[in-house]
């Protein structure tokens, strides 16, 4: 029973997308912000409890990617709604965050038949950047020094994902990095 926990939380955090949209629709701001912040933090949990439990899926990966989605759109929609000239006066990285997760999870698609799930350590490192900026941006307001720095990570682990994609003629979830695909090459070349 407790090997489920993890899709549990991930279960949950899709299914506060609908009331996070309501919420923003609302312009309920603090309620909107609270959910959120509790959704982002979900996220690092349900990963940290597949992890501990040995629960990891790939059930469980398609699911959070689905989830991660889900949210990084509806935060998009809260910015859009709650910090309008937020976004007029940084719009192109407002756009190439959830433009470039659209991208990558199109070509995942194409390629797989599914959402990429490689939940690299780059990837993660980047969500986690990203999920600081998100939460700060509606708990505190916006802080510049947070966004360009998580821009640039996401930038780096979606590039990386491009190019896992053209290496991996496999779907693989959790795949550690490119690094460590390449050398498993290398090496079983080296045979």
């Amino acid at each position: 029973m407790v090997k489920h926990l993890p899709n549990a939380v991930t279960v949950a955090r899709m299914l506060a997308i609908p009331l996070l949209v309501a919420l923003a629709l609302a312009r309920r701001h603090e309620a909107f912000s609270l959910i959120l912040v509790a959704s982002l933090l979900g996220d690092i949990l349900d990963g940290l409890l597949a992890r501990w439990l040995d629960a990891a899926t790939p059930l469980g990966a398609l699911l959070d990617s689905i989830a991660d989605t889900l949210l990084l759109y509806t935060a998009a929609l809260g910015a859009w709604i709650f910090y309008p000239e937020l976004l007029r006066t940084h719009l192109l990285a407002f756009l190439l965050v959830p433009g470039l997760w659209l991208a990558e999870n199109a070509a995942a698609l194409l390629r797989y038949g599914r959402l990429s799930s490689f939940h690299t350590l780059l990837s993660r490192v980047a969500a986690y950047a990203l999920g600081i900026f998100i939460g700060v941006l509606f708990l505190f307001g916006f802080q510049p020094w947070l966004l360009y720095p998580a821009l640039a990570v996401f930038v780096l682990a979606t590039l990386e994902e491009f190019a896992l994609l053209a290496l991996l003629p496999q779907w693989r979830a959790d795949v550690r990095g490119l690094a460590w695909v390449l050398r498993d090459r290398a090496a079983r070349s080296a045979r």
